[in-house]
C-alpha cells in the first residue's frame, strides 16, 4: 500500500490527493496546480481543476456527481472523492481510494499546524463528487 500524503495548507486536500494518486510529492503536485493564484491556502480547488492537473501529469480522469445510481464509482482504486460541506468540514474535503481504505490527507482535522494523514475504513461525511480514472476496466 502506498504511503499517505499529508496536506500542508488549510485548503490543500485536493493537492495531497492528486499527489497520492499520481505518485508524486505534495510540493510537485502543488506546483502543478499553481496558476498565478495560491489557492491551497485560500479556497481550495474544484474537481475540474484536479482533472486538469492530472491530465498535465499524464493521467486520464473525469469527474461525476455521485447519485444513488452511480455510487459504486467511489470504490474504484485511485478515485478522489469530495465530501459535501458540513459542520465538520465547512469547505468540504477530498479523500482518495487506496485499495479497500480511504487516504485522508488531514485525518486529525482541524489542527493544520500538526496535520497528519492516514487511512480510514469509512468516510467521515457525505459525498457529492468523484474524480475518477477513466482508463479503468472498473467503470
Amino acid at each position: 500500500m502506498k504511503k499517505f500524503i499529508t496536506q500542508e495548507h488549510a485548503s490543500g486536500c485536493a493537492v495531497a490527493c492528486t499527489a497520492f494518486v499520481a505518485g508524486i510529492t505534495y510540493k510537485k503536485a502543488l506546483s502543478s496546480f499553481y496558476d498565478g493564484e495560491f489557492r491551497a491556502e485560500l479556497r481550495g480547488f474544484y474537481c475540474r481543476e484536479i482533472v486538469r492537473v492530472l491530465k498535465k501529469l499524464g493521467m486520464q480522469y473525469d469527474y461525476f456527481y455521485l447519485s444513488k445510481r452511480n455510487k459504486k464509482l467511489m470504490y474504484i482504486d485511485k478515485a478522489i472523492v469530495f465530501l459535501k460541506k458540513s459542520r465538520k468540514y465547512p469547505q468540504g474535503h477530498y479523500l482518495c481510494r487506496a485499495g479497500k481504505v480511504w487516504m485522508d490527507p488531514w485525518i486529525n482535522y482541524p489542527s493544520i499546524t500538526n496535520a497528519r494523514s492516514g487511512f480510514r475504513k469509512r468516510l467521515p461525511g457525505k459525498l457529492s463528487y468523484v474524480v475518477l480514472p477513466i482508463n479503468t476496466n472498473n467503470a
